[in-house]
């Protein structure tokens, strides 16, 4: 056995000698799909183990006590002090005003300890590494300074205090973990922020405590022993394995989406390896027949010609691998600011085996089949040319083809964070590919059953359309999968637009505006309509909470919070209404009356209440001030969380939570030119208040948009360049049938430009039906992208759907005329000596 395989060896090695002008396609589709895998896995490799290195510095402590709206009692804080070294920050939005009161700035104030910060390094532009500035003075980020046009040794006044600018702030350790940051950031200390008395009972304001602990201690544990020894503290706990947990969810989900659509590219790359390797074959017969001729059997010219596509192969696949290994080093380069932090360039090795390992799966699935063909074919079938014994493909390749896409499936499943979510995603790639297999056969099986057509040059179209050796499967498939990316892309990238449009509505309010002190709020809607007689302003009492009970179940207990149950995931705002809240809509249960003086009822948005198995008369517990609620759910609404108003998942009677501490927040809407005058002269009258342009808000949801559909577009494109590689493949294969037939044409009388129009016919047809079939697919595909894995809302542009598809669709019929060159260049003698 071993001298056999020496033998095949020896002669794949001389009969391939480096010429691999035969196997240029399944190089190519290889590398495109394990490149683009490996890039894919490297970075998101590179993103998370950055996370987890960094998550020390990332959350500023081995473990964070975060709380809302309060401070640490002096038992808490005690009990975090016998635990570890502690660094108090206090953060809020807060304007910022000059002197003259002559502009204002919404800022994300931070007041720090001395302490702080406990890992990273706080750092300013020149170079110095600082901690808490002195009382009166305070660090600023370069966007505050251009947008007020201020300059170190400047002041710009909080609330009721000045401060002097005394840095730059070029690095904060722990941005990443502070979350969505609503405007540029500033750094005082804890007693300078205390001055500007904008910290209050019912101030919108987060304190956080963090803990460097001895190096034996595991955070976990000590987390949960501090939630244990304070059940109602209603604390949100992080530790430095997590510190970004936001974050890390997106990258990973982001990533395995990417994967799978990588995943995909390398598929339809595998159909172009199938086409390539049989095409290469077809161009072997000569060998192979002089091999068998020679004395080879079956199985060696099997094992000659697989050594001869698994050495290719393999060489593709490694040159795939450096390129994905050394893309996230560029991508870094290129594009460091847009990603949420930036790696060191290193090497790991799981998603580069996990991409060979598709890639040589990939290789043997779609190698097989015309290796079989190539070995059953007896040399005197080869000799007369017959073409039928090419389609028989023995029981041990159907195997090895059935074994290697098990193995694909359990690869991507054990790979993947949410296998559900893979299945589904390899589930719908394997019906589409069946699908169009499946329309191959039946256009074949049509065309031979219909009426010849008397034109001669339509007739020889259809003709060849289930002529013996047409390759109309593959070209169905090449086709039909080139044209549903065409349109896939289009409808994820307009309805990622459109999102982005719609983001603000036509009726959006101009301003958020939060921490109104309640007993002010008649005089602040007064002094709205000194600007404007003619603004709308909605003013809504505004508090956080966080919820420790649902269903009887505590969220403490939980292992893991059920799926899409994104309201756990720390505190949320709360609100108290008499009325049904505005842009909301009770689907079951019912409002209470308006004078409710009863137990504590809730109203639930739908979708929480249904992430968390809620239904009528469920209890649900909010921590609120370090204080315990229980209520019960008296209904679910509706909302419209999309019209830029006070939206609450959570809403009480007044009875509940009008007595507790808190300020109010509005919405105002009003002439755009009267904005700015607005933004000026609120903040003097109310010091307290912070004031949110909504196009501010719309502008960081749209850069995240468009950066996600930068990816999409970018993974996306290596599958388009796949099914073109595709379709170059099934063109070749079915050179040597398209030459027999030009030549027999010419010797007819045939001219060049009509053996041209009958292939431009052919594939006109097949490119005007597969259009249709692309159209439905391709709607299908990208509604299933935008509405079940990002949630958004399906709004495609149908015209540049429609527009993107009919350029594909004419790009591959040019690929295909262009393809036909060779066919129409081929001289008659010659090509009838080698027939």
């Amino acid at each position: 056995m071993s001298s056999d395989l020496g033998k095949a060896w020896t002669i794949a090695r001389r009969d391939l000698r480096g010429r691999f002008a035969g196997l240029r396609l399944l190089i190519v589709c290889l590398l495109l799909g394990v490149a683009t895998l490996a890039a894919i896995g490297s970075l998101t490799n590179a993103i998370t183990e950055e996370l987890a290195n960094r998550g020390q510095a990332i959350l500023g402590g081995d473990l964070e006590i975060a709380v809302a709206q309060r401070e640490a009692t002096p038992a808490e804080l005690a009990a975090l002090e016998a635990t570890g070294t502690v660094s108090q920050t206090l953060r809020m939005q807060a304007m910022a005003r000059l002197p003259d009161g002559s502009d204002t700035q919404l800022v994300e104030l931070k007041g720090v300890d001395g302490a702080y910060p406990l890992y990273g390094k706080l750092t300013l532009d020149n170079g110095e590494t600082v901690s808490a500035p002195a009382d009166g003075e305070i660090y600023v980020t370069p966007a505050l300074m251009q947008r007020l046009s201020l300059a170190l040794g400047d002041t710009i006044v909080f609330g009721e205090a000045g401060f002097t600018i005394s840095g730059v702030i070029a690095e904060e350790p722990d941005r990443l973990s502070e979350g969505l940051s609503l405007g540029p950031v500033a750094i005082t200390s804890l007693k300078a922020l205390r001055a500007t008395q904008l910290i209050q009972p019912g101030s919108l304001f987060e304190g956080k405590y963090r803990l460097k602990l001895d190096p034996a201690v595991d955070p976990g544990a000590t987390g949960d022993r501090l939630s244990n020894q304070f059940p109602n503290a209603a604390w949100e706990i992080k530790t430095r394995d997590d510190g970004a947990p936001s974050t890390r969810r997106f990258i990973e989900r982001m990533g395995q989406f990417l994967t799978l659509v990588g995943l995909a590219s390398l598929v339809i790359a595998g159909i172009g390896v199938g086409n390539g390797v049989a095409s290469y074959l077809r161009g072997k017969q000569g060998a192979i027949a002089t091999l068998k001729i020679l004395g080879a059997d079956s199985a060696m010219i099997f094992r000659i010609y697989l050594f001869q596509i698994m050495a290719v192969a393999l060489g593709a696949i490694a040159l795939g691998l450096a390129i994905g290994a050394l893309a996230p080093l560029a991508i870094i380069q290129i594009a460091g600011d847009v990603l949420p932090i930036k790696p060191e360039f290193a090497i790991y090795p799981l998603p580069l085996l996990v991409s060979a390992l598709y890639g040589l799966l990939i290789a043997v699935i779609f190698a097989l089949p015309p290796l079989s063909r190539a070995k059953t074919i007896p040399a005197a079938g080869i000799i007369r040319g017959e073409g039928r014994s090419w389609r028989e493909i023995d029981r041990q390749s159907w195997i090895g083809v059935g074994l290697a896409i098990a193995a694909i499936i359990l690869l991507a499943l054990g790979t993947a964070n949410e296998p559900l979510f893979s299945a589904s995603f390899i589930g719908a790639a394997a019906a589409i590919l069946l699908l169009l297999t499946g329309l191959g056969a039946l256009i074949r099986w049509l065309a031979s059953k219909a009426p010849r057509p008397r034109q001669p040059l339509l007739r020889l179209a259809l003709t060849s359309l289930h002529r013996p050796d047409t390759q109309t499967g593959q070209l169905v498939v090449a086709l039909g999968l080139g044209l549903t990316l065409f349109a896939t892309l289009a409808a994820i990238q307009t309805s990622l637009t459109n999102e982005i449009r719609s983001t603000v509505p036509r009726d959006a309010p101009s301003f958020f505006v939060l921490d109104i002190p309640v007993e002010r709020a008649d005089d602040f809607r007064a002094k709205v309509a000194e600007t404007s007689q003619t603004a709308e302003v909605n003013i809504v009492p505004t508090l956080r909470g966080i919820i420790t009970e649902f269903g009887g179940q505590r969220v403490a207990d939980l292992e893991t919070l059920p799926e899409g149950a994104w309201v756990l995931r720390g505190d949320r705002g709360l609100t108290y209404s008499a009325t049904i809240p505005e842009g909301s809509e009770i689907v079951a249960g019912e409002w209470w009356d308006a004078d409710y003086d009863g137990p504590p009822l809730v109203s639930v948005d739908e979708e929480q209440g249904a992430a968390l198995g809620l239904k009528i008369g469920d209890s649900l517990t909010v921590s609120l001030l370090g204080v315990e609620i229980p209520a019960r759910v008296a209904s679910f609404r509706k909302v419209n969380w999309r019209n830029f108003g006070f939206n609450y998942v959570l809403v009480f009677p007044p009875s509940v939570l009008a007595d507790v501490p808190h300020n109010v927040a509005a919405t105002i809407q009003l002439e755009k030119a009267k904005e700015d005058r607005l933004l000026t002269t609120l903040p003097r009258e109310f010091p307290s208040i912070s004031m949110v342009k909504v196009k501010e808000i719309a502008s960081q949801i749209g850069d995240i948009l468009d950066q996600m559909a930068t990816a999409i577009a970018a993974a996306a494109s290596i599958a388009i360049f796949s099914g073109i590689a595709v379709l170059i493949g099934a063109i070749a294969a079915s050179r040597q049938a398209r030459v027999y037939d030009s030549v027999i044409l010419k010797l007819l009388g045939a001219t060049r430009s009509q053996i041209l129009t009958v292939q431009a016919i052919e594939y006109a047809m097949l490119a005007l039906l597969l259009s249709l079939v692309a159209l439905g697919l391709g709607l299908f595909a990208g509604w299933f992208v935008i509405t079940q894995i990002f949630e958004f809302t399906w709004q495609p542009d149908w015209g540049i759907v429609l527009l993107t598809l009919a350029v594909g669709a004419i790009v591959t019929l040019g690929i295909g005329l262009l393809g036909s060159i060779p066919v129409l260049s081929a001289k008659p003698a010659r090509a009838l000596r080698e027939l």
